[in-house]
């Protein structure tokens, strides 16, 4: 009785330990959302832009005039993490699910953390709402003016609520 015991637990355990990871080609949905296989994965940790949204962007400056125009930045985002990933396998290590059942996780392209990257250039910011992990990137891509902040946005969370 002990052996079946011991013996289911160590295939439970092995199970969990092969389900805590997924590799593979992913779909790009949008700026913090993939599909690996069957797996609908949420980026832990940050918040990009949804596809509908405007954001605003310099494109004109006279002396101490900046004209800004809207662009999608949603979808720069979405873009963006579709050329860094390439056509390269994705690890993703699953941390959980959220409320909508997609898993949480922290992804990679080989030793690049796609999470911290995304927020790091600017085409999400860190969701506090969730996690504190990114916000000394998003601090630096702040400071630099990377992607959403070289211009101006509604935070994604706001602007779901809004629209």
């Amino acid at each position: 009785m002990i052996k079946y015991i011991i013996i289911t637990l160590t295939l439970f355990f092995f199970q969990t330990l092969q389900s805590s990871e997924v590799i593979g080609l992913p779909k790009v949905v949008d700026g913090d959302t993939i599909h690996i296989k069957s797996y609908k994965i949420r980026l832990e940790g940050i918040d990009a832009p949804e596809m509908k949204q405007k954001c605003k962007k310099p494109y004109l400056q006279i002396m101490f005039f900046t004209f800004q125009k809207d662009y999608y930045c949603g979808q720069v985002s979405k873009k963006k993490l579709i050329q860094k990933i390439g056509n390269k396998p994705v690890k993703c290590i699953l941390l959980g699910k959220d409320r909508y059942k997609r898993y949480l996780a922290k992804c990679f392209k080989g030793t690049i953390n796609l999470n911290r990257w995304m927020v790091r250039n600017g085409y999400a910011i860190a969701y506090r709402k969730y996690s504190k992990i990114y916000i000394p990137h998003e601090n630096f891509a702040k400071e630099e003016k990377l992607g959403l902040w070289g211009g101006t946005f509604i935070n994604p969370e706001k602007w779901r609520k809004l629209n």
